[in-house]
């Protein structure tokens, strides 16, 4: 399958910031064209594990962003959480891809559920509508059976739940290799190339 030529990213108020602006990094560097959406939460996530203050206009985020990660004019798009004309609230212009990440067990929910009430939520309706590839990376432990069975309830309908559990058998030497770890998990998932890790068998 050809990659997305563009991802719509969403971080909520998951721990696991570092996933997500990982993610967004790579995204830019592999030239996809990125819609982000923030939530409030994730905002205080960022400032806690990242010491990153995230600005809550779009436009400030969408500068600081965009300088932080070279992306080109017009790459990286932020859109508020009741900007409801964003072209990612309607099936008539929705992205190719879309990734939670990281991705909360309320968000997740409110997914399962269709409520649609900010436009992380309405995105994901969307995506799931349009069968466009949807990918949420709840960061939770343990998992309650009402998380479980709304993970059960969105895999069923074809969303991926891809839960950042790094693995050890490359030997992670830092943080970053841990992330990166899951990150590549995602871009594969999306079928973007990427240079994050050797692949098993390759040394």
């Amino acid at each position: 399958m050809n990659p997305p030529r563009s991802v719509t990213l969403a971080f909520t108020g998951a721990s696991g910031m570092p996933y997500g602006m990982r993610l967004l990094q790579s995204l830019l560097e592999a030239g996809v064209e990125v819609n982000l959406l923030v939530s409030a939460a994730a905002q205080i996530v960022a400032k806690q594990e990242l010491d990153l203050s995230l600005p809550s206009r779009p436009h400030e985020l969408e500068a600081l962003l965009g300088e932080r990660y070279a992306a080109r004019t017009g790459q990286l798009r932020v859109f508020g959480r009741e900007e409801w004309f964003a072209p990612v609230a309607s099936g008539s212009n929705p992205a190719d891809a879309m990734v939670v990440c990281p991705c909360t067990m309320g968000t997740l929910a409110a997914i399962a559920q269709g409520l649609s009430d900010n436009l992380i939520e309405r995105a994901a309706d969307v995506c799931i509508k349009e069968q466009r590839k949807l990918i949420l990376v709840p960061r939770e432990t343990p998992y309650s059976a009402i998380h479980l069975e709304n993970m059960l309830k969105l895999a069923r309908l074809g969303v991926v739940i891809l839960p950042p559990n790094p693995g050890f058998y490359h030997h992670p030497q830092t943080i970053d290799d841990l992330v990166d770890f899951v990150v590549a998990r995602i871009l594969d998932q999306l079928h973007i190339p990427h240079q994050l890790m050797a692949r098993w068998g390759q040394a």
